[in-house]
């Protein structure tokens, strides 16, 4: 018996048998868990905006004791872009934006039989924002210069106004560099996501208007406004390639 069983034995010893038991497996590798991108704000983002705003046109007449003043007001909305940097919590950042708008008001001023008209087609701003950061909120400031085209219409009747001109309707158009100022909430849905809610003040300065040589018109313009958007933002850093396993 023994004797037959030593054949059997040769062969299972033989190096062709040992080297198909150490055939490679073809089972699939483990799956290799790949943490995902820790977030940052650092990066250029591009969106969209949309709100509201209102304001005050004050006008001063010098051949008049007193002017009327507007209440221009109108939906506003465009796109923006700008880069953030962040350093720990906090978020350094600058911003520009253009907007069209519906801003506008036309008021009957009986002392001197005159519809003054106020509207805004266009604005914009350069701004820096500097924020603090609670992981995906942030909470930020922002303020810079302010840019707009502010158009004035005069329609005068039969009235000894502008030295007795009239009746007669005018046009004027005057791009204004002012300032702007506010804060506002941004909230990052994904890493690439994020919506806001902002509020600003916008100060255009003084405008004046030489209807006639005997009575120019002076306007103060400043804004509020509020909206609401989304930006997406451009990855900076790539993420870590995957682990894969040897076997």
């Amino acid at each position: 018996m023994f004797k037959r069983l030593i054949p059997l034995i040769a062969f299972l010893s033989a190096p062709g048998f040992a080297l198909a038991a150490d055939l490679p497996s073809h089972k699939a590798p483990p799956p290799v868990f790949v943490p995902p991108p820790i977030f940052t704000w650092t990066g250029v983002y591009v969106g969209g905006q949309i709100g509201y705003g209102w304001g005050n046109d004050r006008m001063s007449v010098p051949a008049f004791f007193a002017a009327p003043t507007t209440s221009p007001e109108g939906v506003v909305g465009g796109a923006h872009i700008g880069y953030n940097y962040q350093v720990n919590q906090f978020v350094l950042g600058v911003e520009g934006d253009v907007d069209g708008t519906s801003i506008s008001k036309n008021i009957f001023d009986p002392l001197t039989g005159t519809t003054f008209g106020t509207r805004i087609p266009v604005e914009g701003s350069v701004r820096g924002r500097i924020g603090v950061a609670w992981d995906r909120a942030l909470f930020y400031a922002t303020g810079g210069a302010a840019f707009a085209d502010l158009q004035k219409s005069y329609t005068v009747g039969s009235f000894p106004f502008f030295g007795g001109a009239g009746p007669f309707y005018l046009q004027n158009s005057q791009g204004r560099v002012g300032w702007t100022v506010g804060g506002g909430v941004e909230y990052a849905i994904t890493n690439n996501w994020s919506v806001r809610g902002e509020y600003r003040y916008t100060d255009f300065g003084h405008q004046t208007d030489v209807v006639t040589a005997a009575a120019p018109v002076d306007h103060h313009e400043v804004e509020h406004a509020v909206r609401v958007g989304f930006s997406y933002k451009f990855e900076m850093y790539a993420p870590p390639p995957p682990v894969v396993a040897k076997y």
